[in-house]
């Protein structure tokens, strides 16, 4: 029950991300519950590559740069910079900010968060796009008091996506058969349970188990509040199309173990963040979109090992 509560704990505070900006006091404007959250959420975005064919918006070239932007309180100066409306207010689409699945679930678990409401994003593969196909997608954890348990909410999903996709399922508790987290997918893969050749993006055409292994390090830093763009490559994330050794295999059955049960390997995955750098997040990372290296633009807080090295404790600090 301690590892529990600490575990709930962890996942209610905002970190670097998800801060929102004068501490979270934007966020509160949105609501708690996880339905009319993510109706709000909807209205503050627009997905980029389906905005002309879903929604009939062209959006102008010079905009397609704000799918790049960082952190919740960036994203929330963005937003109101398009409109100084109250987040609570409908937006005409040339009013929303330009994104993808990251913005979306970033501000969800931004706001659930600025309500001490547990939640964190989870970086993973969604069977519902093109099946038989499993598309690169994040979703929003969240933990759900009524049921005692975590369910996964596609915020992304409005009534557009869902009328377009035939969707059939529940968007705010997503079946664990529709989304797989990144470590379930390398694992059906690596038991041949499952073709790699069937997961990550099929417009970009990158698939196989080179991506699914750059997932699983985005998926371990989220678990620890480092929610970075889905495109973000750094440390030991392969390059596209590599074959991976049988070290990298081994290195990445690991990082699978870790982040399958975030809440059994709490302690282990936030400290295997804390020490390797392979997988822990630097100031400057690679943006595979732009081609380029560029700044986080945001000071990233500093794992507990850090911490705790610092306080001369030799233990991790309190969270």
């Amino acid at each position: 029950m301690e590892t529990a509560n600490r575990v709930l704990d962890y996942y209610s505070e905002a970190a670097a991300m998800t801060r929102g900006g004068a501490p979270g006091r934007r966020l509160t404007g949105l609501p708690a519950q996880i339905g009319p959250l993510c109706e709000r959420v909807q209205n503050l975005f627009l997905y980029d590559v389906v905005a002309k064919d879903f929604y009939g918006y062209d959006i102008p070239k010079y905009r397609l740069r704000e799918i790049h932007v960082r952190s919740a309180a960036n994203l929330l100066d963005k937003i109101f910079a398009r409109s100084a409306a109250p987040l609570t207010e409908p937006r005409s689409l040339d009013k929303r900010v330009i994104g993808r699945c990251g913005h979306f679930v970033l501000l969800a678990v931004a706001a659930l968060r600025a309500y001490r409401i547990p939640a964190r994003a989870r970086c993973g593969f969604g069977a519902y796009f093109n099946p038989p196909q499993f598309e690169d997608h994040w979703v929003c954890e969240y933990w759900d008091e009524a049921k005692g348990q975590w369910s996964f909410a596609d915020v992304q999903f409005d009534s557009v996506w869902i009328d377009k996709l035939n969707i059939r399922h529940d968007v705010l508790d997503v079946p664990r058969d529709q989304f797989l987290v990144a470590a379930e997918a390398w694992k059906s893969c690596r038991a041949g349970t499952l073709d790699p050749a069937r997961f990550g993006i099929e417009f970009a055409k990158f698939r196989g188990l080179w991506f699914i292994a750059g997932s699983l390090i985005r998926d371990l830093a989220a678990l620890n509040k480092i929610e970075m763009l889905p495109w973000d490559s750094w440390g030991a994330q392969p390059q596209p199309n590599a074959e991976l050794s049988a070290a990298d295999l081994e290195f990445f059955d690991k990082l699978a173990e870790l982040t399958e049960t975030p809440d059994r390997t709490f302690d282990e995955l936030r400290d295997r963040y804390a020490s390797d750098d392979r997988v822990r997040v630097p100031q400057t990372v690679f943006n595979s979109i732009k081609n380029q290296t560029e700044a986080v633009g945001i000071q990233l807080d500093r794992p507990a090992r850090d911490v705790a090295a610092a306080s001369g404790t030799g233990r991790p600090a309190p969270h």
